[in-house]
């Protein structure tokens, strides 16, 4: 089961990969291709500037973090100046406190810097590549437009696209549906002439095959009927006919007016 399962999951695979190879369009891929890169770019830009930000708000505190250390020291001399130890020790305390604060600023400023020219050289090297990209995109998308209208153009020319598979098949079965037809002409034609087919107009008469033998029959009786009649005359006349008989009578009273 577990063969059949994934043999199942094979052929599924297979054949929406297929339909997909059908529907993706190279020049829809590469412009979606392009579109990422932009967005990776501007995110990197974004980047830089989120950087910027923060060093320049660390600068600021570092700004005010200097003014202090100068403040703080004034104050700690005044307050030695005046015998207020105390004071001046407090002074000095955050003076020192300030200039740690300084140190860790500056530190941090630093680590800002670097990775803000780190961000800088990727985006640099980001855009360079993304214009290469766009450039070749451009090229590659012209070249399929001029291989797919040549392949139309060949394709009508020779006929072996789809589209024009089906038309040639139309073609072929209306040319095949003709020689039927001219065929088909040729044999009724060929068996009129050859007495093949009985007159239709000699039909009129509304009788059926039993009529026409029932009426060949009668006029069979009706001659067999004169035929004896005939031969009953015949008989009675001497055999002869009876312009014979005429004739012959003629002949002997001729012979005997002459003894």
């Amino acid at each position: 089961m577990a063969g059949l399962t994934g043999r199942m999951s094979t052929v599924v695979k297979a054949k929406v990969s297929k339909l997909l190879d059908r529907a993706e369009d190279p020049a829809e891929t590469l412009d979606y291709s392009y579109q990422k890169q932009v967005e990776q770019l501007q995110n990197v830009k974004k980047g830089i500037a989120d950087v910027v930000t923060a060093k320049k708000r660390l600068q600021m505190q570092e700004t005010s973090l200097q003014q202090s250390v100068v403040k703080l020291d004034t104050q700690a001399r005044q307050a030695v100046s005046s015998g207020h130890e105390d004071l001046a020790r407090t002074a000095l305390e955050r003076k020192n406190v300030a200039q740690t604060e300084l140190q860790g600023l500056d530190t941090q400023v630093t680590e800002l810097e670097e990775q803000q020219q780190r961000l800088t050289d990727s985006e640099q090297k980001l855009r360079a590549k993304i214009e290469a990209f766009r450039t070749k995109k451009e090229v590659i998308k012209a070249q399929y437009s001029a291989a797919e209208a040549q392949v139309r153009i060949s394709e009508a020319a020779t006929g072996v696209g789809e589209e024009m598979a089906d038309v040639g098949l139309a073609m072929q079965r209306a040319l095949d549906k003709t020689e039927n037809m001219r065929a088909r002409a040729q044999a009724v034609d060929e068996l009129e002439q050859a007495g093949a087919f009985e007159d239709l107009t000699q039909l009129g008469d509304g009788q059926d095959d039993i009529d026409r033998q029932l009426a060949q029959l009668s006029s069979g009786t009706q001659v067999d009927g004169e035929l004896e009649k005939m031969k009953a005359e015949l008989a009675a006349g001497g055999g002869k006919p009876a312009g014979e008989l005429n004739s012959g009578g003629g002949e002997g009273g001729g012979a005997g007016a002459g003894a």
